[in-house]
């Protein structure tokens, strides 16, 4: 079974819309767009470039059309997401240009694709496709960069969807700039219980 990892650069409120660049995503007349930018260094490149080894791909619509406008004319800087397999949520787009890409619509057919053989996949971006995976309970390990920003408003990781899961930290970093990076696998079941002194 494939393993389904969200990749994912969040602000300390979890918005993740537009990290990029100041065009990447203007819905919700958003402004600010590329608030990534400024916290940069070479260990945060170093840990990226692991992420951008070659894997598939699972991408809603929106990313899609973001990334496939861009990527095939910077495969110098990551070739993997040109080669890899893309898969790409959507109701009404069935064929692309960009190479290795097939289209799935719902998702039994992402349950399918998580069974079948292959590389594991890769989400980028693509915030309604993660808040889909979250709510049916398919994400097997979250890559969550945080960065030392509050943006007050924008498209968020995580809604009231979610079904309830506890994960595991497995590993993680705090660069020059203040970002933490870290990745958490799936554990199980919520495990709860009362915080104080026992009577």
């Amino acid at each position: 079974m494939r393993k389904i990892t969200v990749i994912s650069m969040i602000s300390i409120d979890a918005v993740m819309q537009a990290p990029g660049g100041p065009d990447e995503d203007t819905s919700g007349d958003f402004k600010y767009g590329g608030w990534t930018a400024p916290y940069g260094d070479d260990q945060f490149a170093s840990l990226m470039m692991e992420e951008l080894k070659q894997t598939d791909y699972l991408l809603g619509r929106k990313t899609y059309d973001i990334f496939s406008s861009y990527w095939p004319h910077h495969a110098d800087f990551w070739p993997g997401i040109n080669e890899g397999n893309k898969y790409v949520l959507s109701q009404s787009v069935e064929q692309s240009d960009w190479k290795n890409t097939s289209f799935v619509k719902d998702v039994d057919a992402i349950r399918k694709l998580k069974q079948a053989d292959g590389a594991d996949l890769q989400v980028w971006g693509s915030s309604e496709l993660v808040r889909l995976l979250l709510e049916h309970d398919l994400v097997d390990e979250l890559k969550l960069k945080v960065y030392p920003v509050i943006l007050g408003k924008g498209k968020k990781l995580f809604d009231n969807g979610a079904m309830p899961r506890s994960f595991i930290l497995t590993e993680s970093h705090v660069t020059s700039k203040g970002v933490f990076i870290g990745i958490y696998e799936r554990a199980g079941e919520i495990q709860t219980g009362t915080v104080g002194p026992e009577d």
